[in-house]
């Protein structure tokens, strides 16, 4: 009944030192069950330094322990052998995609937990020692996990425990005294709680999203379903028609050109027959020796006129069906045009009938269900301004700020991009103060160095930018900029501005937002090939991400 009720596993009984089945198996002072062997062999070890240690406690003893086999131990090892108990040491064998333990020695058993201390990972065998020895106490465990070294600062040998908000990097504790002095930092245990709450939210954000989305698809299904397909149906039973009526004419003018034909063969073949027995008669004629018969009778082969045969039939030498064919050529080619022509206005037609049943958002609700997290890309900000708040908050500071050599950094002009590229229907917001104000969008491939328009918001085919600048006719004024090209717009401005994109219709939208309206102040359609970078231009003042 003992042998029924009680499970037993070969790890309970493995050497720590082999990890194989104990054999001869012997209990030191500390608890701990070896090999004989492997104990004596690692004691060995030992013998000139006088005192001996447990391989799993690290417990020492002084003098050395006299051994002895285990006897009951023995019997159930023994047993285990026979297969009288189960046995499942593969369990715990490492396999691909495993992590292995960094002690075992021989055949390798899955790591169940890694020290950042040791950089190091244990199986449970060799994982009791940090378990039960003080002098591991202070290690920090963390599920088992590969690649060890690239958790530790390669500056310092130091865990990387702190995230550097400025460069957007993992840092150790001496990195915020070096190179990382006075940037924004946080714990990473911190940061990550931060990326989870946000994570929160934008799930959040994707389940309204894809709500939004399927009400779309419904919608738009329903317009498919509504457009008036009778109107096709009957467009192509027109043009059918057409086609029969026209087929019909061709044939009836075919038919009237051949009977006409068919009317002037007999004729001529009648008047060939007359010629003929006319010939006939006057050689005849020309041997008669009969004076007034031939008189009487010449004169009655001679008349009646050719006129008497009926009308005249012109033939033209030249005459073929080349002009026919080329005609009929033609009058394909213009059916084929016109079809073409009037194909493309129907296509346009259908296609603006399904855009207009699109939904476009009017209230400021229906905008913030296509609103996005942003945030300002510290590698691409000019060394003029300071981010902060987490990179949703720039200003201006006109002094240089220490941000490291970047490609991607503007070298001129008080310009950031941000992180994000925006390829769907996206909506954000602006708050801004200042002297000089711009909200751009750009592709990624804009310029970045110094006095080129290659590299200045609106002023190249990469990047659309609505400006603020201050001075004009009115109490505000603003523009549009795009490829060098600017439109003057006036009226006035509040201080948040609200963005809604629609990459794959073309459509940019800029608006006075407030709780109430939303009022338009400028609108673009075009045509975007590449994701859109949102960014900001500044001169004096600050601009935040909403």
């Amino acid at each position: 009944m003992a042998e029924a009720s009680v499970t037993l596993t070969e790890n309970q009984f493995s050497c720590s030192i082999c990890l194989d089945l104990l054999k001869d198996p012997v209990a030191i002072p500390c608890g701990h069950s070896y090999c004989m062997n492997c104990i004596k062999n690692f004691w060995d070890k030992e013998d000139h330094a006088g005192v001996y240690s447990c391989p799993q406690c690290r417990q020492t003893f002084t003098p050395r322990p006299v051994l002895g086999r285990n006897t009951m131990l023995a019997e159930v090892v023994k047993k285990l052998k026979t297969g009288l108990q189960p046995t499942t040491p593969a369990d715990h064998d490492a396999g691909p995609g495993d992590v292995e333990c960094d002690v075992c020695t021989g055949r390798k058993q899955k790591a169940v937990k890694s020290c950042l201390g040791c950089l190091a990972s244990y199986c449970e065998t060799h994982l009791q020692p940090h378990y039960e020895s003080p002098a591991f106490k202070k290690h920090k465990l963390t599920d088992a996990t590969g690649h060890l070294q690239e958790k530790v600062c390669s500056n310092h040998d130091k865990p990387l425990e702190v995230y550097c908000r400025t460069d957007q990097q993992c840092i150790c504790y001496l990195c915020t005294m070096d190179e990382h002095r006075g940037h924004d930092t946080v714990s990473a245990s911190a940061r990550v709680a931060e990326i989870q709450k946000q994570m929160v939210e934008t799930q959040k954000g994707f389940e309204q999203k894809i709500g939004l989305r399927k009400k779309e698809l419904e919608e738009l299904k329903m317009a498919v379903d509504s457009i008036p397909v009778t109107i096709f149906t009957e467009m192509i039973s027109s043009i059918e028609r057409r086609r029969s009526e026209v087929t019909e004419l061709i044939r009836v003018q075919e038919k009237a050109a051949v009977s006409q034909a068919q009317e002037h063969m007999e004729r001529l073949e009648e008047e060939i027959a007359e010629l003929k027995r006319r010939q006939l008669e006057l050689e005849q004629l020309s041997h008669t020796v009969d004076h007034i018969h031939f008189l009487q009778r010449f004169q009655c082969l001679l008349g009646p006129s050719d006129g008497a045969f009926g009308p005249r039939i012109s033939i033209n030498p030249q005459c073929s069906y080349e002009n026919v064919k080329n005609v009929v050529s033609g009058l394909k080619e213009e059916l084929e045009n016109v079809c073409e022509k009037k194909t493309a206005e129907i296509h346009q037609t259908v296609a603006s009938y399904v855009v207009l049943q699109e939904i476009v958002p009017s209230t400021r609700a229906e905008f913030l269900e296509y609103s996005c997290r942003l945030t300002l890309d510290p590698n691409t900000a000019n060394r003029n301004l300071r981010l902060s708040e987490f990179n949703r908050v720039v200003t201006w500071e006109g002094c240089m700020q220490p941000y490291a050599d970047h490609p991607e950094r503007f070298n001129s002009n008080g310009q950031v991009l941000c992180t994000e590229g925006l390829t769907g229907c996206c909506y954000w917001e602006v708050e801004w103060s200042g002297q000089q104000f711009g909200i751009a969008l750009a592709y990624k491939g804009i310029g970045r160095q110094e006095g080129s328009n290659d590299s200045m918001y609106g002023q190249n085919d990469k990047s659309w930018c609505f400006k603020y600048n201050p001075g004009g006719y009115y109490s505000y004024n603003y523009s549009f900029c795009h490829n060098n090209e600017t439109i003057q717009l006036y009226g006035c401005l509040s201080s948040k501005i609200g963005v809604y994109l629609d990459a794959r219709a073309g459509i940019l939208s800029f608006y006075n937002a407030s709780d109430n309206n939303m009022t338009l102040l400028h609108r673009v359609q075009t045509t975007f090939t590449e994701p859109l970078y949102p960014g900001i231009y500044l001169y004096g003042g600050t601009a935040k991400l909403c």
